[in-house]
């Protein structure tokens, strides 16, 4: 049995957000009302931050412009959103990180709270093993603007991890998590080896008095070239 490598990706495999990077970008391509859409998705980004945010509101507003195009028109746009704005967050110690749990031959899972339409292709150009994310509800092709299932939030991470587990027959023995956001103690409070990467002070606060690893992979030189 492989151990368990979960890894955060918003603000810890990558060098930003890409759930709020994706309001930005339908706003810089007039795909959404400019200010008005910019607000909120700052806002909602600064309660996420603060560790405030009111999920369900938030997915509301997130999934809204899915429901307004078919999905040859999501895929290009994606395609586009992916080397605009993805590529440049890439960091070769994030790569480095991967690569190094999967030479010990570690399983390699992402848990984000970010929907599977925006993170699914990220974790594919990752090359992970597998990613756990909030999942759109889809009913004859079409996104509908709602949630199927749990969202990949908070206590929800931990809720669809351990359905992960019974479904794929893993455990947590030796398990590893790497996360930035005090919105993911509920997870690293679970593993083995939690690991506070570029933390918010919240989390860095409970990483030192818990005695946890603190990282960065972020460095201003050691972006990967694309």
């Amino acid at each position: 049995m492989k151990n368990l490598a979960i890894f955060d990706l918003d603000n810890t495999l990558l060098d930003g957000d890409s759930d709020h990077a994706w309001g930005e970008f339908l706003v810089t391509q007039g795909y959404v009302d400019g200010a008005y859409y910019e607000a909120r998705n700052d806002k909602f980004y600064q309660d996420y931050k603060n560790g405030t945010l009111d999920i369900n509101e938030y997915l509301e507003f997130a999934l809204a412009p899915l429901t307004e195009h078919s999905m040859e028109t999501l895929a290009q746009m994606h395609q586009q959103f992916m080397q605009d704005t993805i590529k440049p967050m890439l960091l070769n110690k994030a790569a480095a990180l991967l690569d190094n749990h999967r030479q010990q031959g570690h399983f390699l899972l992402i848990i984000t709270a970010t929907n599977s339409f925006v993170t699914h292709p990220i974790a594919k150009l990752l090359d992970v093993d597998d990613i756990l994310a909030t999942d759109p509800e889809i009913i004859e092709g079409r996104y509908t603007g709602k949630i199927a299932g749990t969202p990949c939030f908070q206590e929800g991470k931990v809720a669809r991890l351990n359905q992960w587990l019974t479904d794929n027959q893993y455990s947590l023995d030796g398990s590893y998590f790497y996360s930035d956001s005090i919105n993911d103690l509920p997870l690293l409070e679970v593993v083995e080896k939690p690991v506070a990467v570029d933390a918010d002070e919240k989390l860095i606060a409970i990483a030192q008095q818990r005695d946890w690893p603190l990282i960065s992979l972020r460095d201003a030189n050691q972006r990967i070239d694309t």
